[in-house]
């Protein structure tokens, strides 16, 4: 059974983990990082229509395991690493990145990211290829081996 599959399995609790977790690294590097991520999984296929901005926004300030952060906060970073990212994709990339690469002396942090992005990328029940090969990328950056999330 892979990752992800576990993951849904074990629903809730898998939730009621991450969000203990997440509550544990509030800290503005790691709510950096995390929009990043959402900000990447948005634009996984190479950009962010308004519609899939709209979506994820709305996911995320309506997620329990994000409920520790300001929500207003959360939209900000997150509108700007969007910003970035249909601005110009390549630096936009490289910058959000750059921001979850932050958290690599901090492992269990850039491993809570990774499951945010994880969820953010199933969100719609399709996590797609060009979704894992985001969350591969963050994990690259972030210092883990993919495998450990089954995106390898």
């Amino acid at each position: 059974m892979g990752f992800l599959d576990s993951l849904k399995n074990k629903g809730a609790l898998a939730g009621d983990q991450l969000k203990t977790r997440v509550g544990q690294f509030k800290t503005k590097d790691f709510a950096e990082a995390s929009m990043a991520t959402c900000a990447l999984i948005a634009a996984a296929d190479g950009s962010i229509d308004p519609e899939e901005r709209q979506k994820t926004a709305a996911f995320i300030a309506s997620n329990d395991v994000l409920s520790v952060f300001n929500a207003g906060q959360l939209r900000e970073s997150f509108d700007k690493w969007c910003t970035k990212l249909t601005s110009d994709y390549d630096f936009g990339k490289i910058e959000a990145l750059q921001a979850v690469g932050k958290l690599r002396s901090k492992p269990e942090q850039a491993r809570a990211v990774v499951q945010v992005g994880i969820v953010i990328g199933g969100a719609d029940g399709d996590f797609d290829p060009n979704e894992k090969r985001a969350v591969r990328e963050v994990c690259q950056s972030a210092g883990i081996d993919p495998s450990e999330f089954g995106v390898a």
